[in-house]
């Protein structure tokens, strides 16, 4: 978590407004340095999709909505001013968005929903820098095989679809699962490297 302590740190380029260790992971293999800024979510439910609001317009909001509240929070936490990155994924199966999983049925469900079915991937990237949010996402084609009840059911046991949306990691176990794919790996860890080093570009970030 970044505190006011970190603003010592002479080699950090931006925030990351995320949680997320494969966000983190991505970052760093590109060699950005970085410091994670845990912003409070706001009260109510997790990231709710507006009514009548499409899942493609749904990731975008979501991104934007994350980078403009870090961006609030490093202002109210009187932190050292620096470029902000936030990111939403969403798995979406026939335009329905499949969020994370809130337990083991669900998780279920949604495997079985994917089983044997092609879906996309969006990942929405949004950066805060000096009074402009640039903004890009990444869509990916995903096909899933056939999955059987008794392996969706060993893949719950090992606990990895949980806190993920579509409730699978494609960098894990699940990376067996996936027959084939048309568009960003990284983009469906939850992070797409050639848009988002674009984006940091265009914010006057320099990729090493």
């Amino acid at each position: 978590m970044t505190d006011k302590a970190d603003q010592t740190a002479p080699t950090a380029r931006l925030y990351l407004a995320s949680a997320s260790p494969r966000r983190r992971e991505l970052l760093t293999q590109i060699g950005l340095t970085h410091d994670v800024l845990l912003v409070p979510a706001p009260p109510g439910e997790d990231e709710p999709q507006h009514a009548g609001e499409s899942a493609a317009d749904y990731v975008r909001r979501t991104a934007r909505d994350k980078a403009l509240r870090g961006r609030d929070w490093m202002q109210e936490q009187n932190l050292i001013k620096r470029p902000l990155l936030a990111a939403d994924t969403t798995v979406i199966l026939n335009g329905d968005v499949l969020g994370k999983p809130v337990d083991r049925d669900d998780a279920i469900r949604i495997l079985r929903a994917l089983s044997g079915a092609a879906h996309q991937v969006h990942t929405a990237v949004a950066v805060w820098t000096g009074e402009q949010l640039l903004e890009t996402v990444s869509i990916t084609e995903v096909r899933m095989r056939d999955l059987t009840d008794d392996e969706i059911g060993r893949y719950c046991d090992s606990g990895e679809p949980f806190g993920k949306a579509g409730a699978y990691g494609i960098q894990g176990l699940a990376g067996t699962f996936i027959s084939h794919i048309s568009g960003s790996y990284t983009g469906v860890m939850g992070l797409p490297l050639f848009e988002t080093s674009n984006l940091l570009r265009m914010a006057g970030i320099q990729i090493p």
